[in-house]
């Protein structure tokens, strides 16, 4: 028989506006959220990492769209996250943001544009909930501790500048224990307090 672990929340920090971000120890592809955030490359091709899960547990459907949005729209940016339908996964949508390649140049402002650009993209698709994984700290290399202050401060910035989103949940959603420790650490600086 097949063990199923639920998600767990590690850290929460309800927002004064009422927003609620979360750090959870889990896999992203098992949010019951209305979307996740898939860690694309501009093409929409989900070849490793995050993107391969997503289209391994979502079906081709997923890739399907995604090949049909990049033909429609042409490559995605960092700032313009693509969207598809969440075919077998328990989210409605995916995100697809492109993060930077660590070594691209100025990868701050590309991974922060990918993050704002994913939470602004939920907003105008009216989603109350949204689970981002670590992006760009894979197979794209970018040092973790850096992403996780420019992630975090993004999220942070993002709901003081609108108070009045009706995004109300945001996990960040981290399967590697490593990585999740880095970001545990700078959420309690920039949440707690920050």
């Amino acid at each position: 028989k097949e063990v199923i672990l639920m998600n767990e929340i590690e850290a929460y920090h309800s927002l004064p506006s009422g927003q609620r971000i979360e750090v959870v120890w889990g896999d992203v592809t098992e949010e019951h959220v209305d979307a996740i955030v898939n860690a694309a490359n501009s093409h929409l091709m989900h070849g490793g990492g995050i993107a391969a899960a997503i289209l391994h547990r979502g079906g081709r459907v997923i890739e399907e769209e995604s090949l049909a949005w990049v033909k429609e729209h042409g490559l995605v940016e960092h700032a313009q996250p693509a969207y598809t339908s969440g075919g077998k996964l328990p989210c409605k949508f995916v995100l697809h943001a492109v993060g930077p390649v660590w070594g691209s140049g100025d990868e701050d402002h590309k991974l922060g544009s990918a993050v704002e650009g994913s939470l602004r993209l939920a907003e105008q698709l009216e989603l109350r909930s949204i689970a981002i994984p670590p992006i760009s700290t894979g197979i794209f290399g970018f040092p973790k501790d850096r992403a996780a202050k420019v992630i975090l401060m993004t999220i942070r910035q993002h709901f003081l500048d609108r108070p009045d989103s009706g995004l109300s949940q945001v996990r960040l959603t981290i399967l590697d224990r490593p990585t999740l420790i880095v970001f545990l650490r700078d959420f309690v600086k920039i949440f707690k307090e920050g």
